[in-house]
């Protein structure tokens, strides 16, 4: 591996061009693609093989004109005034018509007309005990049954709630009712009895990720109308706006972090600005490549975070360890530029390849959770993180045969050599790593006690998906989730369908039937309002809309859920029916408990991959071991301060929110992945220079000691950079990307100064020699990769007339 780097870092130092140009191309290419397809983000997530997902898959099917996307918008009036009032019921109505007058959007009176229609010509040709029972049928869910559609979608039963409520009869009238203007319902529009709120919900005729961004646009322009010369506030659903690129200037603060630290460790601005260019450049393509296939595939705003994070963090810290190695090769062994970058690709090199091989594997291990939205996130960090790796092992000796000489100046040089001279060469790394030897088995034990300590509050860990209860105070998806709840209950804002079924495909669900099961569900604790939708003509399936009485991320909500699925109830007995539960909040519950399931397997996965990796570089059992035992440490202690940051509140000033909420979903399995292959990244930087110290004769703490003075400055400088670039997503706005970046900063800041610059070197001197004991056996399985390079180094300096080391040759003889 190290010989065959070699020879592409030479080939790339002696014709740039060739290598610059041919990335050139690819860039062009790209940024081509891009202007011709352009930018198109989703705000959908869907969620395979989970309960609710495959309701709404068989929704699709059995009913397809119900599968349509849907929308709402609220709208409020200031402290003691009055929706109700002439003014303001005339500009909600002018509003509400223009949105039902629009392309795409169901007019819930021409359904009505046409479900009238069908039911007097049905009512004429069938018998006369068969005609009542169809006008029964009418009597017990009139708008449900004209509007079919709104059962794809919890947001647009609204118009059937005020119907529902009568007929499930429930214990206390609702605080609300339905527009009423001269004596005839506003289709779609409830209002609060006390006229502070008013909720409008309708439904698409088709997918949300199929409906045009200008279709959107104005139905915004449409109700924002309302607003003019009277204080109404109309505040759309989030559906509704436009899916931004999640991506702004904040996460230039952190390349101006990476920026200095790199100044500062090279101490040259020409090799400082080589890692950024190398990072931006692997950004560019994969992010903007992402970017430019988002008009073929769906893809959500957040998608291509992950990527544009890894790919700036590992850009830089690849492309430092290699011109770190190459201008460590000018001062310690007087190279040539030349030779120092070949050999530099070829041994560094080495190193980045296992390293970006690692976060490669533990990113496509997100892949066994087949959920699509993750899976694609991973596939494009994935590709960029590849292309980042590659551009690091061409482009970047390529710029450096560019640069030539001038890597290093002459008062660099010179510097070098008088603290050489002095013995200053690793004077605070030499002290900090003689105190951790000297007191190994005490810092292991504060470290253990340390990091438990900060796991503590993941116990109390809760997962879910933001909603706008836990949104900023002052954002509209608060302010509309706050009067919704005032004025209708919490429980509106996270509505459920539920999809009946009758256990026998022979028999159908009667309009007697669905009308007791309306009145039986409507008796469960927690249900608040229960509406019949629609069923089909034939009975085989059967649509409602419950309104729960605790809001989306209660516990109580997930119980009801869990309850009404349950296939011994007491009413899927009665009634010989299957019930599935779809919704936005089914949906989020349904992904919380696949990823709990599958989360074992996947880490499962991604520790038995990399451990054969580790095995493989390091040639060790203990050492690969010790790696994922102290990255355990690292991940448990990281979720319990992101638990105790964002859930429980603390310091959220500072972190720009005000609202404690659940972690995401989704936020352990995708940062344990991460965090994984980016601690193996400093575990194989720094152990693989002990190693290296060992191979060629140093023995004992000592390996410990040489392997940690060569590399303890530029891995900490890495580490610095990577928390710097992760810790600019937290100032997003957006509380997804803003959990990400804290989770990735703290974790690498946990892991790479705590365990790896700490925990590591305390262990390797405890065990000493024996961590790199390795069965003969499997010694003459494995096959040698030669990360150290020492067989490089050996045949360059047999080809140069010098003879190696007396531990290398020992080496070589044993084919190590």
């Amino acid at each position: 591996m190290s010989t065959f780097l070699y020879k592409i870092g030479r080939k790339a130092y002696d014709k740039p061009w060739y290598f610059i140009s041919a990335w050139i191309v690819v860039l062009a290419v790209v940024v081509s693609l891009l202007g011709i397809n352009g930018i198109h983000m989703s705000t959908e997530f869907k969620m395979e093989g989970t309960e609710s997902q495959k309701v709404l898959d068989k929704l699709e099917k059995e009913l397809p004109e119900a599968s349509g996307g849907q929308a709402s918008v609220v709208f409020t009036v200031p402290e003691g005034q009055r929706l109700d009032t002439p003014e303001h019921i005339a500009a909600m109505t002018k509003a509400v018509n223009k949105v039902y007058g629009m392309d795409y959007v169901i007019n819930p009176a021409e359904l009505a007309a046409a479900a009238g229609a069908a039911q007097q010509q049905q009512q004429q040709a069938a018998q006369a005990g068969q005609a009542a029972g169809a006008q029964g049928a009418g009597g017990a869910g009139a708008a449900g049954a004209a509007n079919p559609q709104a059962a794809a979608n919890p947001a647009a039963a609204g118009g059937a709630q005020g119907a529902g409520a009568a007929a499930a009869a429930p214990a206390q009238m609702p605080p609300y009712g339905p527009l009423m203007v001269n004596g005839t319902p506003v289709p779609g529009v409830l209002i609060a009895t006390d006229g502070s709120v008013a909720l409008f919900q309708f439904q698409f005729t088709v997918q949300q990720t199929s409906l045009p961004q200008s279709v959107a646009d104005d139905i915004v322009a449409a109700v924002t109308e309302a607003e003019a010369g009277t204080s109404i506030k109309a505040l759309p659903s989030d559906s509704l706006r436009t899916a931004e690129v999640a991506i702004s200037s904040n996460e230039v603060y952190g390349l101006i972090i990476a920026a200095i630290v790199l100044i500062m460790t090279l101490g040259s601005v020409v090799a400082a600005g080589l890692p950024i260019v190398i990072a931006l450049v692997g950004v560019a393509i994969g992010v903007g490549g992402a970017f430019a296939i988002s008009t073929f595939v769906a893809m959500a705003s957040i998608t291509p975070i992950l990527a544009l994070m890894i790919g700036l963090a590992v850009g830089i810290d690849y492309s430092l360890f290699i011109v770190n190695r190459q201008r460590r090769l000018i001062f310690d062994q007087g190279l040539s530029a030349r030779e120092a970058a070949s050999r530099a690709v070829g041994t560094a090199g080495s190193a980045v390849f296992f390293a970006g091989l690692t976060v490669i594997i533990a990113l496509c291990g997100l892949l066994v959770i087949r959920i699509s939205f993750l899976s694609l996130m991973a596939l494009i960090a994935s590709v960029t993180v590849f292309l980042t790796v590659l551009i690091a092992l061409t482009l970047l000796p390529a710029l450096l045969g560019l640069v030539g000489e001038k890597i290093c100046s002459a008062k660099a040089r010179e510097k070098v050599r008088s603290q050489t001279a002095a013995g200053m060469e690793h004077g605070t790394a030499d002290k900090w790593v003689k105190g951790i030897i000297k007191s190994r088995w005490a810092v292991i034990v504060g470290v253990i006690v340390i990091l438990g300590a900060a796991a503590i509050p993941t116990m109390d860990m809760k997962l879910g998906m933001p909603s706008g209860a836990t949104a900023n105070l002052d954002t509209p998806q608060r302010q509309s989730y706050d009067a919704i709840s005032n004025g209708f209950g919490e429980g509106f804002n996270g509505p459920l369908v539920i999809v009946a079924e009758p256990k026998d495909p022979s028999q159908a669900i009667t309009p007697q039937v669905l009308g007791g099961l309306v009145q039986d569900i409507q008796k469960v604790p927690d249900v608040s309002v229960v509406s019949p939708l629609g069923m089909k003509p034939d009975g085989s399936v059967a649509i409602l809309s419950v309104i729960p009485g605790s809001g989306p991320t209660d516990e109580a909500t997930k119980d009801l859920v869990t309850h009404l699925r349950d296939a011994d109830s007491a009413f899927a007995k009665t009634y010989q029916v299957e019930l599935g539960v779809t919704g936005f909040t089914a949906i989020n519950i349904d992904m919380s408990s696949k990823l709990a399931e599958v989360f074992p397997v996947y880490i499962g996965i991604i520790v038995i991959l990399s451990l054969i990796i580790l095995l493989l570089v390091f040639r060790s059992i203990l050492v690969p071991v010790k790696a994922t035992v102290g990255f355990l440490l690292s991940v448990l202690a990281t979720f319990g301060i992101t638990t105790a940051v964002f859930q429980w509140g603390w310091m959220k000033e500072l972190f720009g929110f005000d609202t404690g909420s659940p972690l995401l979903s989704f936020l352990p399995i995708l940062v344990t992945g991460i965090l994984y292959g980016l601690a193996m990244d400093y575990q194989v930087f720094l152990v693989s220079s002990m190693r290296e110290s060992y191979v060629h004769g140093h023995r004992g703490t000592a390996s410990v000691n040489h392997g940690y003075n060569q590399v303890s400055r530029v891995v900490v400088a890495a580490a610095v950079i990577m928390v710097s670039v992760f810790a600019g997503f937290i100032l997003s706005p957006d509380i997804m990307i803003k959990q990400m970046g804290f989770a990735l900063a703290i974790g690498i800041l946990i892991d790479a100064f705590i365990v790896r610059m700490a925990l590591v070197p305390a262990a390797m001197a405890i065990f000493g020699d024996k961590a790199w004991w390795l069965p003969k056996w499997l010694d003459r399985l494995l096959p040698n990769l030669d990360v150290e390079g020492d067989k490089l180094i050996a045949e360059l300096e047999r080809q140069n007339g010098t003879s190696s080391s007396p531990a290398q040759k020992q080496k070589t003889r044993k084919g190590h």
